[in-house]
């Protein structure tokens, strides 16, 4: 393909404009088509703003505050500035199109190109958290291409969004366009959610969430949002909604070196299980940490975490006091004073054997997942380490939070997660979405690690007796606890 050279402008930033050599005829109308529609833009967006309100909400909720944005086919921006970016940069194919969004939107910044034409790509700079294809890909001659082709735009951290209609609702868009309700779009690329994650994949992005939304596009005097936040998210319902949205991220590759790594102990009247973990427990990387947060116990347990740090002088170990109480504040209170570029948790009971923990940071380490997730249900555990009732609930609740954060769980409530600092300090900083919400500190976690769409995944291990001290969960009351944990996240997560 031939491009024009850089030219500058009235904003200071550079565009790049396809001749018409450098188009295929496909392209050409798709071109043509939205420089006729950029003066009527807005009235066909009013007509349906119920729809654009709703799918700009939704992308809120998906991409964090204050993130850099890459948006491809960004149209007049007012998506792109709707989510407040710290740097936000559009492309879009038709030159009307920029020029509105450049009037509207002087502070972020807007080329005008064919996305697929890697000399368009090469005149921005920069990579970000974030690259966004809002409907897009039903325009793209080469949709797998164009996607590996952003990559150069890439950190191991950023997030790809592809959001676009469902094939489902082909026929009833093409009768909104004959009747006049819907913008014209011309011939586009009818894809399933699943064919869009296919597409992400032989891209080499890997396919980390799928959400469907909006089963009436319509507020309907308000009929439509109660369905939509109700009735919508519902599984075996969802799947019938007008919009999809995959969220994928850059195909993990192998690390060279070996991050440092904290392991967090939470303990309270545990005296008897603070010196096993860490003699049970294998260096498992070069830069080790381990701290213990004690929580006020009645059997001298703190007496105990100081002796077994001045016995170990060989193992980097600290000792704190948490300031509140419950172990989510003490997983709150040991990370903030933790140093590791990995965030561990091993629970004092040592029920999750301290000798598995080398499995976590591997599958962390080597970037097979984001967020590493402890499951006590896959092998056989040992016969007292699990009452009848606690599994059966623990069951039934790794079915329900599965469906509501969109990952496959079969264990929540394991007490080991870890996770990434980077990724953590990001969960901090949007925890005013949830709240201080969550007694046991395993949903903050999940919650947050969800919401930042983090490859979640589970390792299994082999669940042990007790050997000292009794469970400080209630069944009945850490019960209700878990049904108002449902409720919440159904209301954080789904019904939006």
């Amino acid at each position: 393909m031939t491009v024009e050279s850089f030219e500058d402008t009235a904003a200071g930033a550079p565009t790049r404009t396809g001749d018409a050599a450098s188009l295929s005829p496909r392209q050409e109308s798709v071109r043509m088509l939205f420089d006729s529609l950029a003066p009527e833009r807005d009235r066909w967006v009013e007509r349906n703003r119920a729809f654009h309100e709703a799918d700009r909400a939704y992308l809120r909720f998906l991409i964090p505050e204050n993130a850099s944005v890459l948006e491809i086919g960004c149209g007049t921006g007012d998506t792109l500035a709707f989510l407040e970016p710290s740097r936000g940069v559009g492309i879009d194919l038709s030159p009307a199109m920029i020029e509105r969004a450049r009037q509207r939107h002087p502070g972020l910044e807007f080329h005008t190109g064919n996305a697929e034409d890697p000399a368009v790509l090469a005149g921005v700079e920069g990579r970000f958290d974030v690259i966004l294809l809002s409907d897009t890909v039903g325009f793209l001659d080469d949709i797998e291409e164009t996607l590996r082709q952003l990559h150069r735009f890439a950190t191991p951290q950023t997030r790809i969004i592809v959001s676009y209609h469902s094939r489902l609702w082909e026929p009833v868009l093409a009768a909104a366009e004959r009747f006049g309700l819907k913008m014209p779009q011309g011939q586009m690329n009818w894809l399933s959610s699943a064919d869009i994650a296919g597409l992400l994949t032989l891209a080499g992005w890997q396919p980390v969430k799928r959400e469907w939304r909006q089963l009436v596009p319509r507020r309907l005097l308000g009929l439509g949002t109660l369905i939509n936040r109700s009735i919508a998210p519902l599984p075996g319902v969802r799947k019938l909604c007008l919009r999809n949205y995959v969220v994928g991220r850059p195909i993990a590759r192998e690390q060279e070196r070996q991050p440092s790594c904290t392991v967090l102990i939470p303990c309270r009247n545990e005296r008897g299980n603070i010196e096993n973990a860490i003699r049970r427990m294998p260096r498992f990387c070069p830069d080790l940490e381990v701290i213990y947060v004690e929580g006020n116990s009645q059997d001298s347990t703190y007496e105990e975490c100081l002796r077994v740090q001045a016995a170990y002088p060989d193992w980097d170990i600290k000792v704190m006091k948490q300031p509140g109480k419950g172990k989510g504040d003490a997983v709150r209170a040991g990370f903030a004073a933790a140093r590791g570029d990995i965030l561990m948790i091993l629970d004092a009971d040592l029920t999750v054997p301290p000798e598995s923990l080398p499995k976590f940071y591997r599958a962390i380490a080597s970037g097979q997942g984001e967020f590493i997730n402890g499951t006590r249900l896959v092998y056989p555990m040992a016969d007292e380490a699990m009452r009848f009732l606690n599994w059966i609930a623990n069951r039934a609740f790794a079915r329900i939070f599965s469906f509501l954060l969109n990952t496959r769980f079969t264990d929540t409530l394991c007490g080991t997660k870890v996770l990434w600092r980077r990724d953590y300090d990001q969960i901090v900083a949007n925890r005013h979405y949830f709240g201080d919400f969550d007694p046991f500190g395993d949903f903050d976690l999940i919650f947050g690690a969800s919401k930042l769409n983090l490859e979640i995944v589970e390792v299994p291990i082999r669940y042990a007796d007790r050997s000292y001290g009794e469970t400080q969960i209630s069944r009945f009351t850490h019960g209700w606890l878990l049904l108002r944990m449902v409720l919440f996240a159904w209301k954080k997560l789904k019904a939006l």
